[in-house]
């Protein structure tokens, strides 16, 4: 009989080999249910892991992974810290969308003046956007005891409403013949998050993602408050005799990953996307989760994590065109990456045994 024995402590090895463990296994069963839909497996897997860093038209690609990925970290960067003080930040989505029609709107009032403040007003108000917008769970947590993965939640769903509101409302292109969305940033030059170097996909979101990376590895290693952040998701009891705050803390990982993943829609809407459209969200928010958990909430971990979540991105997108898999099993498969990586990180506090339990 198999059954599940806890450890005495957490086993080191198994936290950093889950994330191996569980690409491997999405890899196997990814397979599997490609076959089942008439695929060759093997092509499945190899042209999404293997043709967007090294087949025929790489070059194209590769700069892709940076465009993609770099959201994808801004937000989970944000939502790590949350996390690891046990605050659950589910609304990045909602996030997200705000901080792009705050930059949007920005830009928007402007039009068509021209001069250099305006990106830099547009980054801050992504930031506060997105900021405010997580504060509303975070304020009715702490003045009302309210569940913040509920509200936030809900919000996303508020969010998407507002998103289609205003591309068919304030924000819909005068000159567009009707259609719903905003003007094109990327024909506002003073507004425009271009490439910072020509045809690398490097541009002000990425390295603000890159930023964050070191930032929030400086916090939680070597500030005071990372350390608050850290004992407060390891032992609660302990953080309170510490003398720290939870209203406080509460307030700042929500804050800070709603800034951040307001930034990443203020990125997203006046680069690669270029304008507010009924679709402009294409999940980001949701996958992040995906990437901070697969990171095991550590900046460098996310960072790779990132990167690799764009490869399936990328990949999935390739997959689709050339080998006619429908977009529902490439999602499906990305879900499977948190699914077994759920599943293998029992192993971390579990170990594995054959016989008969204790009786009691």
């Amino acid at each position: 009989m198999l059954r599940l024995e806890k450890r005495r402590q957490p086993s080191q090895a198994f936290a950093y080999a889950t994330p191996v463990m569980a690409v491997i296994a999405t890899m196997i069963f990814g397979g599997l249910m490609f076959a089942a839909l008439g695929k060759d497996p093997v092509a499945a897997i190899r042209t999404i892991f293997w043709d967007p860093l090294f087949g025929q038209h790489a070059f194209y690609y590769r700069p892709q992974l940076l465009v993609k990925g770099g959201p994808l970290i801004l937000i989970a960067i944000g939502l790590s810290l949350g996390f690891r003080a046990g605050i659950w930040n589910i609304g990045a989505e909602g996030q997200y969308i705000l901080g792009a029609l705050g930059g949007a709107g920005v830009a928007l009032a402007f039009y068509p003046m021209e001069g250099w403040f305006i990106f830099p007003l547009m980054i801050l108000g992504g930031a506060i956007a997105g900021c405010a917008w997580a504060m509303i769970p975070g304020l009715l947590k702490v003045r009302f005891g309210t569940n913040e993965i509920l509200v936030s939640l809900m919000l996303v769903y508020v969010a998407e409403q507002l998103l289609a509101s205003m591309s068919l409302g304030l924000m819909k292109n005068p000159q567009g013949f009707g259609f719903p969305g905003s003007r094109n940033l990327q024909q506002y030059p003073s507004a425009h998050n271009a490439d910072l170097i020509a045809n690398t996909g490097m541009h002000w979101g990425v390295a603000a993602a890159f930023i964050a990376v070191i930032f929030a590895y400086i916090l939680l290693t070597r500030h005071q408050l990372g350390y608050h952040i850290r004992l407060t998701g390891e032992a609660p009891r302990a953080a309170k005799f510490a003398g720290v705050s939870p209203a406080r803390l509460i307030l700042f990982c929500l804050g800070i990953s709603g800034a951040l993943a307001g930034l990443a829609g203020m990125f997203e809407v006046s680069g690669p996307a270029g304008q507010v459209s009924i679709d402009f969200n294409t999940g980001y928010g949701f996958t992040a989760i995906i990437v901070a958990f697969l990171g095991r909430l550590h900046p460098v971990g996310i960072l790779l994590a990132g990167m690799l979540m764009a490869l399936t991105y990328i990949g999935g997108e390739i997959a689709q065109s050339s080998m006619g898999l429908p977009a529902a099993a490439i999602q499906m498969f990305q879900g499977m990456l948190l699914f077994f990586l759920l599943a293998v990180d029992v192993l971390t506090s579990y170990r594995l045994r054959f016989g008969k339990g204790e009786v009691a």
